[in-house]
């Protein structure tokens, strides 16, 4: 074993520049295909991130204008959703609908405690708003379902607001009272979320339709989904949806401008499909950049046995078995991959930490709310040594063929080569 080593290296010693070239290709090889994967990591942990706050299987439904003539109607008419809407997808999708919720908002409004006040808007929700929006509790409670039914004065403030309006007591807000344009609220919950600019104000539904004569209309409606479970079964629902509400303000069912549905299952799904072929495009360069080294190796193999043809024939002619030299071709290549392997797996593990120190948590500030774009570009250390012991393994196939060669050769014909 001894002599094998010492043989190996002395071939490599003879050949420096041939060796660190086609030993270069390799690490940077392997470096690539892990710095990219970092890079793909990065995009696909930002959008679990992102999705990790909503509920999926979720759809918002927001007002429009007609695009098409309907019974006797012009195309360009305004739809505004109101509670019979509320109560179609209530009643009429038992089967698919989980719970239904409506938004109604009122901005311009002025908070003030004591001598100090906030600007922001107030957003009538449902008790499901905290399931489906990115609404994290941050102390006492939110809407319920009694709030909703006795109309009740309460709100839930942002932990911004509350820092605003209560100072260095803000921790104390719930069971305070603030002041609305003339309307008195009790606080009694907190929340937070993903940085919004200037966040808004709970306060239920009911109560905000009847204090700011919203009538019976609404911004948006949003219910919760179960059952569709492909894309197909959420194209057939929101078709029967579609003409459901189509009945009630008159519009056609395939009239998709007359209002807009945001179904948060089919975006997932065409996300995810996204990102598969991101990997899969990463995995293919990554691995056509390792065959580009493992070539080299195999060149320099070739050449290799090229050289020491005449050395081979000797060997043989002296008693040498073929499987002697079949070794030593092999792991000669092998030497190679996993040594320049090896550095290059640490290079692009090192790259990541780099990357991920450098560019680790990037966001996107679009004014009311911040959004992650890159996060955690690293790449598990499993998958790296799995990727390096693929690579050793190509460089085993690389030098087998160059061997087979040397050992294929008969005495004679290799003593007669130049």
């Amino acid at each position: 074993m001894i002599d094998l080593i010492q043989e190996i290296f002395g071939t490599i010693k003879r050949n420096k520049l041939r060796t660190f070239l086609t030993g270069f290709a390799v690490a940077w090889g392997i470096f690539m295909l892990i710095v990219l994967l970092g890079a793909g990591n990065g995009l696909i942990h930002a959008f679990e991130s992102s999705s990790a706050d909503m509920a999926m299987n979720s759809i918002k439904v927001f007002p429009g204008w007609t695009s098409k003539a309907y019974d006797g109607l012009k195309e360009g008419r305004r739809i505004e959703l109101d509670n019979k809407d509320y109560r179609i997808t209530e009643t009429d999708f038992l089967q698919n609908v989980i719970s239904v919720g409506a938004t109604v908002r009122q901005s311009n409004v002025t908070l003030t405690y004591g001598q100090d006040y906030v600007s922001t808007t107030l957003e009538g929700v449902y008790p499901n708003h905290k399931d489906v929006e990115r609404v994290k509790p941050a102390g006492g409670r939110f809407i319920n379902d009694i709030d909703i039914r006795q109309r009740r004065k309460v709100i839930i403030l942002h932990t911004k607001t509350a820092e605003m309006l209560f100072k260095k007591d803000a921790d104390k807000a719930i069971g305070k009272f603030v002041n609305a344009n003339g309307v008195v609220y009790q606080v009694v919950g907190l929340f937070t979320d993903k940085g919004s600019f200037q966040p808004n104000a709970f306060i239920p539904f009911t109560t905000l339709q009847l204090i700011y004569n919203k009538g019976d209309k609404l911004n948006n409606l949003i219910f919760m989904t179960r059952g569709l479970d492909t894309e197909e079964k959420n194209e057939i629902f929101e078709k029967e949806y579609r003409k459901a509400i189509g009945i009630h303000h008159r519009f056609t069912a395939d009239d998709k401008g007359a209002i807009w549905m945001w179904n948060r299952f089919t975006q997932f799904l065409q996300q995810e499909k996204g990102m598969r072929i991101l990997t899969i495009a990463i995995w293919v360069i990554g691995i056509f950049t390792l065959l580009s080294g493992i070539v080299g190796v195999s060149n320099i193999m070739l050449i290799t046995v090229k050289e020491r043809t005449r050395e081979f024939g000797i060997r043989k002619a002296l008693g040498a078995k073929p499987i002697s030299i079949l070794w030593l071709i092999i792991a000669e290549s092998v030497t190679i991959t996993t040594f320049f392997g090896y550095i290059g797996m640490v290079a692009g593990i090192a790259a990541t930490e780099y990357m991920n120190t450098v560019a680790g948590n990037q966001t996107v500030d679009a004014g009311v709310f911040t959004e992650t774009v890159f996060l955690n570009p690293t790449v598990d250390i499993s998958i790296a040594i799995q990727a390096t012991m693929t690579l050793v393994i190509a460089g085993t196939l690389a030098g087998f063929f160059p061997a087979r060669k040397a050992v294929m050769i008969r005495p004679i014909e290799a003593l007669r080569a130049d």
